[in-house]
């Protein structure tokens, strides 16, 4: 994620009844990351939702809301039946775990103490960093969904102490309900975070009514908002064997943007940079033509790199044509952006690299 804004079609813990029409409000909006709850809609009417978002180019997300284990479970198990692409929230994480596994869906549990509906995360904050802690580690959760503005405390503090404490993405979550409070999530490091009620209720300050106005405003806060954000993004940066002087100048030129984040190379890509600058952080891959452009791949369907920089040589034939044409596929499928030239790639730095 690059500080994603994602839309519940939820309100009071539950997916709201008029949710089909709503989402083509939000979709007319331009938002790209939707979800809903397990209640509140007949089980055919949710995956509806679910394969109308895949089919717009969206991401979809379930919340449980469910407090008791057997609810939770049955949670984890629909949102496998409706294939969205990440599960969020629940308490439960290795019980739900060990359905999710085998399945693409990614799991985000809550930290903490959840209590209630609406739910309420209760303290100390030293004891919610621990329990996200304790969750990261886990090798099938792939972030976490913190209740932050449900916690009675000092929610920026907590906000910044849990992006901190662990490596993967942080979702924030719960009575996100103005501009104040997304730049917040921003700058303490999160992911991304979600907005339902406050978006069906115009909190939002918007140039026209209507809940298409919402989005839109929810989104160029987003946007202006992103500029100011904490979390490391992750770059996939790769060269063909022609181009890899041309990456080494574009990286040299953008070493102070880069510096913290998280690069992904294939394996020649990687040395080369590695060597250049010891302190970039860097994930190497295998060689190109050992399968790293197809590691690249399920990394883009998975949804853990925030963009793609990839100098290919264009006046060459090359074996590993179709491997560059599937990536572009799959960067397009999903929404990652990809750069393939150093004029598109410095604009990529501008957006998504530097910070207010």
């Amino acid at each position: 994620m690059a500080f994603d804004f994602i839309l519940m079609l939820t309100s009071n813990d539950r997916t709201i009844p008029d949710a089909a029409a709503r989402l083509d409000d939000a979709l007319a909006g331009g938002v790209r990351h939707i979800g809903f709850k397990d209640v509140g809609l007949p089980f055919d009417e949710l995956r509806g939702l679910a394969q109308r978002i895949r089919t717009a180019g969206g991401r979809s997300y379930l919340e449980v809301v469910s407090l008791d284990e057997d609810s939770e479970l049955a949670s984890a198990r629909a949102a496998i039946a409706l294939e969205v692409d990440c599960l969020l929230g629940g308490t439960r994480a290795e019980a739900v775990s060990a359905i999710t596994r085998d399945h693409p869906v990614r799991y985000y549990p809550f930290p903490g103490v959840i209590t209630g509906h609406p739910s309420v995360l209760e303290g100390p904050d030293s004891a919610i960093v621990e329990s996200a802690r304790r969750l990261a580690d886990l090798e099938h959760v792939h972030g976490l969904d913190l209740l932050a503005y449900r916690y009675q405390g000092d929610v920026p503090g907590l906000m910044a102490q849990v992006c901190a404490a662990v490596s993967k993405p942080v979702i924030m979550a719960g009575s996100i309900d103005s501009a104040a409070r997304v730049e917040a999530t921003a700058i303490a490091g999160a992911a991304g975070f979600t907005v339902g009620t406050a978006a069906l209720s115009g909190e939002f300050p918007a140039e026209d009514d209507g809940f298409g106005a919402q989005v839109r405003s929810i989104l160029n806060i987003t946007a202006r908002a992103q500029h100011r954000s904490t979390a490391p993004r992750r770059i996939a940066l790769v060269a063909h064997d022609g181009r890899k002087a041309q990456l080494q100048a574009w990286v040299r030129r953008h070493v102070k943007d880069l510096a913290g984040h998280r690069l992904i190379c294939t394996g020649g890509t990687g040395t080369m940079l590695a060597e250049l600058d010891p302190s970039l952080r860097i994930r190497r891959l295998q060689r190109g033509d050992r399968g790293g452009d197809q590691q690249l791949g399920a990394m883009i369907a998975t949804g853990e790199l925030d963009a793609v920089i990839f100098f290919a040589t264009p006046t060459a034939h090359h074996a590993n044509d179709a491997d560059l044409q599937a990536l572009t596929r799959l960067a397009v499928m999903h929404d990652i952006p990809i750069a393939l030239s150093p004029s598109v790639a410095d604009a990529l730095a501008i957006a998504l690299l530097r910070r207010a």
